[in-house]
């Protein structure tokens, strides 16, 4: 059912420090910073030539993502993007299989401009999954 990797997503504190650290550092093609209200992140995405890093900061207090900075002051991995070619018959088949979708279980629109979903990191050994139509 699932695809390629797309993306691995890492919490930041600083969006634009870590941009600077993978763009000068590292040497990667970093993206401009997105912000993204209806998800109530900023993103980033350093490109790499088998896979995206997905650097990810709160936009604003009720961001998803700000508990886990809290947690995490430093930062770190947020979750893994997989993709799938029908995100409604891959819905279809995790729900089947007990798998638990985050939010009102319906896709929303990704950071690329694609249907994803969130997947409960208590049925994928403690990490949080998100598939994107491919």
């Amino acid at each position: 059912m699932i695809g390629k990797m797309n993306h691995v997503a890492i919490v930041v504190p600083d969006l634009a420090a870590a941009s600077v650290i993978y763009k000068n550092t590292l040497g990667a093609r970093v993206s401009q910073p997105k912000p993204m209200p209806e998800h109530g992140v900023s993103t980033v995405f350093v490109d790499l030539p088998n896979i995206k890093v997905e650097l990810l900061h709160p936009l604003g207090k009720n961001s998803p993502i700000a508990k886990f900075l809290e947690r995490n002051p430093g930062g770190g991995m947020h979750h893994i993007c997989y993709e799938v070619e029908d995100i409604e018959r891959a819905k279809e088949h995790l729900l089947a299989q007990g798998a638990r979708i985050l939010g009102d279980g319906e896709a929303k629109t990704g950071a690329h401009g694609k249907p994803v979903l969130f997947l409960h990191p208590k049925d994928f050994s403690g990490t949080l999954i998100e598939i994107e139509q491919a």
